[in-house]
């Protein structure tokens, strides 16, 4: 019996735990947020109290919350009252380190973490097309593996505890670096008099990748935007979690010893290029 547990019901959490509804043997959840519970519950799902119940009732957990410490807070409630041969599955984007740190605490009681960070957002996930990219044990892979396929058509043991998270770190250098290099595209075409609507038409039309570097010029400027304007926001998101993973990419580029200067750049001009005001790279 595999009762999928599912904790952080955010923008991704939500149609990664709706996918999971489907699973034979139940689903228990849990949000800080009572109210994001509620339309799976309707379906079927069970709200759990805490996370300590998660633990109790599901031999799988995935997590996905937002930052390193969250994560640790989640995972330290969950072995406070271990479940030997448990599963937690990491799909927030994390430091290695961390993932590697918290795997070793859990195995000293028996349960298995495995980093498994997830690509293809919050459509792929409400499709069931995410890629979930794997750093554990063959075992732990295994045991996770039916709970996983209900939200991804593509699972991928890529290595130890931190490999999952370190590809990640690489594919996500590439969406962000992209993004950065699509606002540049927009200032050019906008000063030699092309429209910028039609440029991301084009780039969407041959842009295989959904959600790639022409997602960003659907608002078709590349003025700043203002406070009120509904791109706020999202562009604020954005540039939020691009300067994360940025960062922790420099830092894995820094232990490897690889030259990553786009990025770099990238880390100091995304947040301009997105359009916030103030920010501009000059």
């Amino acid at each position: 019996m595999t009762t999928a547990g599912f904790i952080g019901l955010g923008n991704i959490g939500l149609p990664m735990a709706k996918r999971l509804l489907a699973n034979p043997d139940g689903l228990v959840v849990f949000d800080v947020r009572p109210e994001a519970c509620a339309p799976l519950v309707a379906k079927g799902a069970t709200a759990a109290a805490d996370v300590a119940q998660v633990g109790r009732e599901a031999p799988v957990v995935c997590v996905v919350v937002r930052d390193d410490d969250q994560v640790r807070d989640v995972v330290g409630q969950l072995l406070a009252a271990p479940s030997p041969g448990q599963v937690i599955a990491i799909h927030s984007t994390i430091r290695a380190a961390t993932a590697e740190e918290l795997a070793a605490t859990a195995a000293a009681v028996g349960v298995h973490v495995v980093d498994a960070p997830i690509s293809g957002g919050a459509m792929g996930a409400a499709q069931g097309t995410l890629a979930v990219m794997l750093g554990g044990t063959d075992e732990a892979a295994e045991r996770a593996r039916p709970v996983l396929s209900h939200f991804a058509s593509k699972v991928s043991l890529l290595g130890p505890v931190g490999a999952g998270t370190r590809a990640k770190l690489a594919r996500n250098l590439m969406h962000f670096v992209a993004f950065t290099a699509a606002g540049e595209a927009a200032r050019l075409a906008q000063a030699a008099g092309i429209s910028v609507a039609e440029l991301g038409d084009i780039v969407r039309h041959s842009d295989a990748v959904t959600g790639g570097p022409g997602a960003i010029l659907l608002r078709g400027s590349a003025d700043p935007i203002e406070p009120g304007d509904p791109w706020f926001a999202i562009m604020e998101n954005v540039a939020s979690l691009g300067t994360k993973d940025l960062s922790q990419a420099l830092e894995l580029a820094g232990e490897l010893g690889v030259d990553t200067p786009l990025a770099r750049l990238a880390l100091e001009r995304l947040a301009g290029e997105l359009g916030l005001p103030g920010t501009e790279g000059d």
